[in-house]
């Protein structure tokens, strides 16, 4: 706010009689009078501008930040080059036994992993979504996969040119589309990423007609010809098709997998999206961002204090 200012001068003269005029101030007979400023009251402080609320604006930080989270990644690759080396060592070992036919065992050996905050890192694109004030769609993301800018999850590279180093065939199975993979491969490559050897393929969605943004006919793909003995993913629907429904429904296809979480499929921490989200509100996206953050306030089952 601005300062309005009065300042007021009296000169008193000794001139005689009415209409006496001010003196100037240069001379010596003039009594200058006191100067005074008047100023309008103190404005109060500034109040500082609302900060936009964003609902992801923790998770990234998390994921983009922390030395948390790369402990964990580097935690959860350690422990699938422990799985893999058993696997190898283990005929029967499957990840899919559902999905694969007598013989498996004489099969060679694969892996199946995702990419997107499996070993991808997308942190600084969540995180203009964040700053930006905006929500994702997909000609962006497309955007943004062009851009090459993806970082390797720590300890992703590492894991999977062990993997390549002992023989097995990895497969990279991802919703990102098939007019996305160019720029995936050259991303990927030059973080130094195996993905021009002859053990090493993109199943990417779309590429054929049945290929949705569910796994399962893809994972069944591979399993027709090999012996898949992990499954790494950040979702739920990176391992089996149940993970669509509701929050129950969800549980009870993580139970009746419970043999397998940690084992033969390794999941990867991503609190910033996924089917776990969604679940909560119908898997309706349409529904104004309001409404979906209210359903998700009410599926929470919170502790109540007392008194």
């Amino acid at each position: 706010m601005t300062r309005m200012t009065l300042t007021t001068l009296v000169a008193a003269s000794l001139a005689l009689g009415a209409g006496a005029a001010i003196a100037d101030t240069t001379t010596a007979n003039t009594t200058t009078a006191n100067t005074t400023t008047a100023t309008a009251p103190a404005a109060a402080p500034a109040t500082p501008a609302d900060v936009p609320q964003d609902d992801n604006l923790n998770a990234t930080l998390w994921m983009q930040n922390s030395v948390e989270h790369k402990a964990v990644a580097m935690g959860l690759f350690d422990l699938a080059r422990m799985r893999l080396h058993q696997a190898l060592s283990h005929k029967g070992w499957t990840a899919v036994p559902d999905m694969e036919g007598s013989g498996y065992e004489k099969k060679p050996v694969a892996i199946i992993t995702d990419l997107d905050e499996t070993v991808l890192d997308n942190a600084n694109y969540e995180a203009s979504l964040v700053t930006r004030h905006t929500s994702f769609s997909p000609k962006e993301w497309t955007d943004y996969v062009n851009s090459k800018t993806s970082k390797a999850m720590p300890g992703a590279i590492a894991f999977l040119k062990y993997a390549e180093k002992h023989g097995v065939h990895i497969f990279y199975v991802s919703n990102r589309n098939k007019a996305e993979e160019p720029a995936t491969r050259e991303n990927m490559k030059a973080l130094g990423f195996p993905v021009d050897a002859k053990k090493t393929d993109f199943l990417s969605k779309g590429d054929k007609p049945e290929w949705g943004s569910s796994k399962g006919s893809r994972i069944a793909y591979v399993a027709k010809d090999y012996r898949v003995v992990l499954l790494m993913g950040d979702n739920m629907g990176d391992f089996t098709d149940k993970a669509k429904g509701d929050a129950k429904a969800r549980m009870k296809a993580f139970e009746a997998d419970h043999k397998h979480w940690g084992h033969d499929w390794i999941v990867f921490p991503n609190p910033e999206y996924g089917s776990w989200e969604s679940a909560a509100f119908d898997n309706d996206w349409k529904k104004p961002a309001d409404q979906r953050r209210k359903e998700k306030i009410e599926a929470l089952h919170p502790w109540s204090p007392k008194g």
